[in-house]
């Protein structure tokens, strides 16, 4: 495969992307559309070569990032692992609410989330958990097309955990489950707790969980795993975004809506049947500038890439959130490589 890297599009701990540049009319058909490159050294790949396999698996979706491929590369005295991903042109769904003001249009969000559902109940049918839905994770290309991405942290459903993996972050603490925090349960119920926080952020510009900056993360998973409270809904949410949020906080996994039943949901459901002329995409409408002013930070600017050692804790629940109660480490929340989470 003869290519060149282009444009630098971001940088992250342990990986690198870039705009591929094919070499030669014959490698036109290697790269079917714009795309970018993933690379890391071969040392550092473990989660690439995770979001191949993952892919490979998943197979074809409309709402899920396509794979071109894969190869390694010696340069500068190191050998690299690429993996070659669709480039989405219009970035991720953070950066819209970015750029239209903190405030995402809820007429565009119901066309957004329904993409987000279709692609989660891919994933969830061919028994995999996504593990990291965020804005960041989610992308959309020059035609409006919604397509879930990142799929480094991706597991198998029910797949069997080490002691040390069920008490590891997995994901971003702002997005994590109760049951993922107390148990250390990674499964599809968490990925549509996540999508709940998702569509908050989508609305108000804000992560879910009403915190300060410089607010202990601990305290946090304390208030996600042991508080009475849910994130907050937005009051200006729609009745039935109200309760399409509601259904994707309920506390018990096991009475959590799933992807399935979620596309039936009147919020979304009625996306598909609107008899108004159709926009180009979701983000085609007059309305689509927001009229707020000062924006929120997105929660990148709060996002913590973290990975802790519970090898002493208990699989009690109890002692699991003690633990966390009393830890007294400050941890910034501050992260410059938004596109990517450190493992």
């Amino acid at each position: 495969m003869d290519w060149v890297r282009g444009e630098s599009l971001g940088r992250g701990t342990f990986a690198t992307v870039h705009l591929v540049l094919p070499k030669g009319s014959s490698n036109s058909t290697l790269f079917p559309s714009p795309t970018a490159v993933k690379t890391s050294e071969v040392s550092t790949s473990y989660t690439l070569k995770n979001e191949r396999h993952v892919l490979d698996c998943l197979g074809s979706c409309q709402q899920i990032i396509r794979c071109f491929g894969d190869d390694y590369t010696f340069e500068n005295g190191h050998e690299y692992y690429n993996l070659f991903l669709e480039y989405a042109s219009a970035g991720t769904l953070a950066d819209q609410v970015k750029f239209h003001g903190g405030r995402i249009p809820e007429l565009n969000i119901r066309g957004s989330v329904r993409s987000v559902v279709e692609g989660l109940h891919h994933i969830h049918s061919n028994g995999f958990v996504h593990c990291d839905i965020k804005l960041q994770n989610i992308l959309v290309f020059h035609d409006g097309g919604i397509k879930i991405a990142d799929f480094g942290l991706a597991k198998k459903s029910g797949e069997e955990q080490s002691e040390k993996q069920r008490f590891e972050c997995r994901g971003t603490p702002l997005y994590m489950s109760p049951e993922s925090v107390i148990h250390g349960e990674h499964e599809p119920p968490a990925d549509i707790w996540a999508l709940g926080c998702a569509m908050v952020e989508m609305m108000t510009g804000k992560p879910a969980w009403n915190i300060e900056k410089d607010s202990n993360m601990f305290s946090l998973l304390l208030q996600i795993g042991a508080g009475e409270e849910s994130p907050m809904i937005p009051e200006d949410l729609s009745k039935e975004g109200k309760d399409f949020v509601d259904k994707c906080f309920i506390k018990d996994p096991r009475k959590r809506w799933t992807a399935e039943m979620l596309l039936d949901h009147p919020f979304i459901e009625e996306v598909k049947s609107v008899n108004e002329p159709s926009p180009r995409n979701h983000f085609d409408f007059n309305d689509w500038v927001s009229s707020v002013g000062d924006a929120a930070p997105s929660s990148p600017e709060y996002e913590e890439s973290c990975q802790w050692d519970f090898d002493n804790c208990s699989c009690s629940p109890a002692d699991r959130l003690r633990q966390l109660g009393t830890v007294e480490v400050p941890v910034s929340w501050s992260e410059s490589d938004s596109w990517i989470s450190v493992r």
